[in-house]
């Protein structure tokens, strides 16, 4: 390829700690544009800056970048507010592929050399015009090594890059959104097989992560606003209105609520149906497999996750035990500082804390 990825996405690749930067990420979504700045301390990393920018309608649409003025000055006033001028950022889910396979040899370099030879088979864009990375998940049966990889197309990184660009904002490394993620709501060392569901504003993304890595992913279009729209037809307010209603209420039984319950279960329904098909594809025929560990448990996350009552609507369909994210997990104990954020505002955090948390990981083998 004429550029490898792990010059320009690095999914799984952290730069030695002496040539390190500031911690800091930006995450570009629908909604708008989140930046995270750490600092680290004799207790370990705080939050020292963080900032959103909302972006008008239609500036950044399915992971592509519509209106490059809108987005750029987005993220320019996001990295000001944060005190970033370098941050790693984010690629969105819905242009990622997921992709595993084993390649002989005991070095990054001879596995990319071997992927790139079938890379066609892994990806479905054409190999010109794709970017990947991988990272090694283990030995293989026949002496080989098993490799989970994430291929993006080529325009999508330039796309993001220029952006950036535009807005006078350093970019230290791309990743797709799903590593990151990972990387703020799970523990160090957790091996566990998790879900991670990021209820957005209009897209709610589902991640399955073995040992921390991604190994599942995919985005369907219903999200937080589409709770919103319902409570607005219930009640004929406006959206501001609804949102705080939506907060107080969410979807809790209570004396009297009959009506409105009944019109956010029609939408919630819809989101907790798609995620456990979903899962149950996971646990069924992935599992069968042999090759993964069942589901332990499912983790919410993202600017809609800490609705009233859904971790345990949703638990009860998907028959794991859900709970809501802390995006502090790997952050210094909190007997050493307090966030300046509300925790509830901070679920929409995830990602770019993710990011900011790249530089003080280990790199992946």
């Amino acid at each position: 390829m004429a550029l490898a990825l792990r010059e320009r996405l690095r999914a799984a690749f952290a730069p030695p700690r002496y040539i390190a930067l500031p911690f800091s990420g930006i995450d570009l979504s629908t909604s708008g544009v989140k930046a995270v700045r750490l600092a680290e301390g004799p207790e370990g990393l705080t939050l020292a800056g963080y900032a959103e920018v909302f972006l008008p309608s239609g500036a950044f649409t399915d992971g592509e970048i519509v209106d490059h003025a809108a987005v750029a000055g987005a993220l320019a006033a996001a990295a000001k507010a944060a005190g970033i001028s370098t941050a790693n950022a984010a690629l969105p889910e819905s242009k990622s592929y997921l992709f595993e396979t084993t390649a002989p040899g005991a070095r990054k370099a001879q596995w990319r050399v071997a992927i790139e030879q079938k890379l066609d088979e892994l990806v479905p864009l054409p190999p010109a015009e794709t970017e990947f990375d991988i990272v090694s998940v283990g030995p293989g049966k026949q002496g080989d090594t098993r490799i989970a990889g994430i291929g993006f197309a080529r325009r999508i990184v330039d796309d993001t890059l220029l952006a950036f660009d535009e807005a006078g904002v350093g970019v230290r490394s791309l990743e797709g959104e799903t590593f990151a993620m990972a990387r703020a709501l799970l523990p160090r060392g957790d091996a566990s097989t998790t879900l991670i569901i990021d209820v957005g504003k209009t897209t709610t993304k589902m991640t399955i992560v073995a040992e921390r890595i991604p190994r599942f992913a995919t985005t369907f279009g219903i999200g937080g606003h589409a709770l919103t729209l319902a409570v607005q037809k219930h009640f004929g307010v406006t959206e501001a209105e609804a949102r705080k209603v939506k907060a107080d209420r969410g979807i809790v039984r209570a004396p009297g609520n009959e009506d409105y319950l009944a019109a956010m279960l029609s939408t919630a329904s819809a989101i907790r149906d798609e995620i456990a098909r979903r899962l149950e594809y996971w646990q069924g025929r992935e599992v069968a497999s042999g090759a993964y560990e069942p589901v332990s448990h499912a983790v919410l996350a993202g600017g809609n996750a800490s609705v009233r009552g859904l971790p345990e609507y949703l638990e009860g369909a998907l028959k794991v035990p859900v709970t809501a994210g802390d995006v502090f997990t790997n952050l210094a104990s909190r007997d050493a500082w307090i966030p300046q954020i509300d925790f509830t505002e901070s679920l929409a955090y995830a990602t770019s804390i993710g990011l900011s948390l790249r530089d003080d990981v280990e790199p992946y083998a």
